[in-house]
């Protein structure tokens, strides 16, 4: 029996109790987490935004320790220390064939089978993952080994936050040295989003939250200025780049006010790339006239446009070197039992990331 986070039903409270979990079949292992993040992706699998079957533990964000593995598996074995990949590629669909691995069709394929048990009856992976427990089963593909040099609890972050906002920089909106960035929203993963920024050398880096709380957070991962969220915030980019915009928008909220808000804060010619995971009634508009005029560009991202067996080492380098500060993202440590907290201060944009330590 393993303890764990168990959502029974969407917007039904968390409960904390044991499960079922059953030695890892062929092609799986089991994994002690040592770290899960609470990220906003679990929050939106909670309340229904993004589906899920239920009952499910939910956790997609974690590093652990490998304790068991099944039949056949030969990428890792009992000891490693790994960080889950919650959208692991099948190599063969069309877009794994086309080198865009974050698109495989096949990645969500685990969420939607059961992998333990829970009062008699079945119980499933949040994004096939289920962090929010002591251990769990995952398919050994969703395991990467952890770079070297590398703190296991803090490794976590790399699963998700970290993963994307660098993504979103890198390999979506492909930051120049020099270039204005403005980064929407200062929770996890706008934090990466500021020190992948700073890492990619951008002169101007605005950030802007509905928070002025977060000022300092936003100012220790990199940013020069931060902007309290207003009715006026792109006129105030455009005024701190010299009048014509930045020219990169990274937006981290998901929604539609803020989408355009970004969108209209960047130059023309600029790039808005939208990270934040947003509802289908969240619509945004824009006139054809403004969209041939501005030649801006709006792009989704999806887990950071990533590939982690390439961008984990890169980002690994830059950990080992002090330039990207893991720790920094974290501004709460907390127990199983603090996921609903967590979940409460993140719908009331309050902190950066809480990290269930185990």
């Amino acid at each position: 029996m393993v303890r764990a986070a168990v959502l029974p039903a969407v917007d039904a409270p968390l409960e904390l109790t044991e499960i079922d979990l059953p030695a890892p079949g062929p092609g799986h292992i089991r994994v002690r987490l040592a770290a899960a993040g609470v990220c906003h992706s679990d929050l939106s699998l909670a309340n229904g935004t993004l589906r899920q079957p239920a009952p499910v533990v939910l956790g997609h964000e974690g590093a652990g320790t490998v304790v068991a593995v099944g039949e056949d598996v030969t990428s890792v074995r009992p000891g490693d220390e790994v960080v889950l990949n919650w959208a692991p590629s099948c190599g063969d669909c069309h877009f794994c064939g086309l080198g865009e691995v974050w698109l495989c069709v096949n990645a969500g394929a685990a969420a939607a089978a059961p992998y333990a048990r829970w009062r008699d009856g079945d119980l499933y992976p949040g994004l096939g993952t289920a962090a929010f427990a002591e251990e769990t089963v995952v398919p050994a593909h969703a395991a990467i080994a952890l770079p070297a040099g590398i703190p296991l609890t803090d490794a976590a972050l790399l699963g998700c936050a970290v993963l994307t906002g660098w993504g979103a920089v890198h390999n979506s909106a492909r930051v120049r040295a020099g270039e204005s960035v403005a980064v929407f929203g200062v929770g996890g993963v706008g934090l990466a989003v500021l020190q992948a920024a700073r890492i990619a050398g951008a002169g101007t880096i605005v950030a802007v939250d509905v928070s002025p709380a977060k000022e300092e957070l936003a100012r220790a991962a990199g940013a020069t200025e931060f902007l309290v969220a207003s009715d006026t915030t792109a006129k105030e980019i455009r005024k701190l780049t010299g009048g014509i915009g930045a020219d990169v928008a990274v937006e981290c909220v998901g929604r539609a006010d803020t989408i355009r808000t970004a969108w209209s804060s960047t130059r023309r010619g600029g790039r808005t790339t939208v990270v934040g995971i947003g509802g289908k009634d969240q619509q945004v508009t824009f006139s054809a006239l403004e969209l041939f005029h501005f030649g801006r560009t709006l792009s989704g991202c999806v887990y950071g446009n990533a590939d982690p067996l390439a961008d984990l080492p890169v980002i690994a380098e830059h950990v080992r070197s002090g330039a990207f500060d893991l720790a920094g993202l974290v501004t709460d440590r907390i127990a199983l039992e603090g996921i609903p907290a967590a979940f409460e201060a993140m719908t009331a944009g309050k902190g950066g990331r809480a990290l269930v330590v185990f």
